[in-house]
């Protein structure tokens, strides 16, 4: 494995900024070298592995657990449902599912196989209502694809939104007026069209009575996943309630690899059997030279030339091609599909994608949830899933907010 890692991998392992990072090396916290072909910088693998360490030891507090125990029953509703990865850690968390949309067929059919006694409301958004609802929920979800507005006035309202997901979102939230909504998505919409579609969603949820919390992106491997994944959580209040909404605390203990697929902490056995994606023999026999946490940079300079391409030309760190993913580190985070070029998540020690219950697992899906449809359907709905267990921990927070608000009612 090569002594030295680009710009790009530095960052994605620290979970920093090429900015930041930058910035450290113009500080002197960061010691880059240039490479002579490019001069791109690089950096010590050993030294920015040393960070990552310093990183998890200081910045996440340790706190004893996010549990709580419902005071009452809690109800939430689901929309943009997926295979269930939020609304099992929902579950989890004591906090009742009365209805979930979603408009994929795999994916409700693989939510009514492990759930028959959900309510699956199977079908495009925009074909439901939810005023029967109306006061009977205290919790709406959704995990609402990012689409940007057209911005007609300075202040974007409701009806500006029409067309688009996050429309049906907020109509939904309004129909059925619940003490608290949660809109989660990935990092990027906090600077999608320079954070207007941000602005204008907080200010569409606050025209229909609702207050946001400032907006956190939460990191899955602190929250017991062990994965690199990011979401943007937006909590929404309704403005009648005075109880202050705080996120699940960080835990300090980072899962990796190895605990998602090894019998331990996290799971109680090995990860079973199940089917997978193969590769071509052609890439076999490429990354089979690939060490564990390794890339096409530790590939013979004349594979490397031949595998990428005129993109071995181009420069940066391309740095999830011929990936291979080491079993003491987390799993970078997972796409809807295993062997995409561009993101590429082979197995610590066998040359293949990760299998579907290896995807799964690195979800934190319970190995008893089944997954309908073809493969490459089980894989899209697990990438696209909410890690099971950052759902439960969110749903601890929902749940500790609702405690204190039915406590003051009371």
């Amino acid at each position: 494995m090569s002594d030295y890692i680009s710009l790009s991998e530095a960052s994605e392992l620290l979970g920093k900024s090429k900015e930041t990072l930058r910035r450290w090396d113009n500080e002197g916290k960061l010691n880059a070298v240039r490479e002579p072909m490019s001069n791109y910088r690089m950096y010590k693998r050993s030294e920015i592995n040393n960070l990552f360490s310093s990183f998890i030891d200081d910045d996440i507090q340790q706190t004893v657990s996010n549990h709580v125990i419902p005071e009452n029953n809690y109800t939430v509703l689901e929309l943009f449902a997926g295979a269930g990865g939020l609304a099992i850690g929902m579950e989890k968390a004591g906090l009742k599912c009365v209805a979930l949309n979603e408009i994929d067929k795999w994916a409700c059919e693989t939510l009514r196989t492990n759930r028959p006694n959900w309510n699956v409301l199977e079908g495009d958004i925009k074909q439901f209502n939810f005023s029967e609802y109306h006061n009977k929920v205290d919790v709406v979800t959704g995990g609402f694809p990012c689409q940007a507005f057209s911005y007609a006035g300075k202040k974007l309202g409701l009806a500006d939104a029409r067309g688009t997901l996050f429309y049906e979102f907020a109509r939904a939230v309004k129909e059925v007026n619940p003490l608290i909504c949660i809109g989660e998505n990935v990092r990027g919409l906090l600077n999608h069209d320079n954070g207007k579609t941000l602005q204008g969603m907080i200010s569409i949820l606050d025209e229909i009575g609702y207050n946001v919390v400032p907006v956190q992106v939460l990191k899955a491997i602190n929250f017991n996943v062990p994965q690199k994944r990011e979401r943007l959580i937006l909590v929404g209040i309704r403005k009648d309630i005075n109880v202050k909404y705080e996120y699940p605390k960080p835990y300090k203990k980072i899962y990796n690899l190895k605990d998602a697929l090894k019998k331990g902490d996290l799971f109680e056995c090995d990860v079973p059997h199940s089917g997978g994606s193969k590769y071509p023999k052609s890439k076999v026999d490429v990354l089979k030279l690939v060490p564990q946490k390794g890339y096409w940079r530790d590939l013979p300079i004349d594979i490397q030339k031949e595998f990428m391409g005129g993109s071995f030309y181009l420069g940066g760190g391309k740095t999830g091609i011929a990936r291979r993913i080491g079993w003491d580190e987390p799993c970078l985070t997972l796409t809807c599909s295993p062997a995409q070029k561009q993101t590429e998540r082979c197995h610590p020690e066998e040359t293949r994608p990760f299998t579907v219950r290896e995807y799964a697992r690195i979800q934190t899906f319970p190995d008893d949830w089944q997954f309908s449809g073809s493969i490459a359907q089980q894989y899209k709905q697990i990438g696209n899933a909410v890690p099971v267990n950052l759902g439960k921990e969110v749903g601890y927070s929902v749940i500790s907010f609702l405690n204190q608000y039915y406590k003051i009612k009371e």
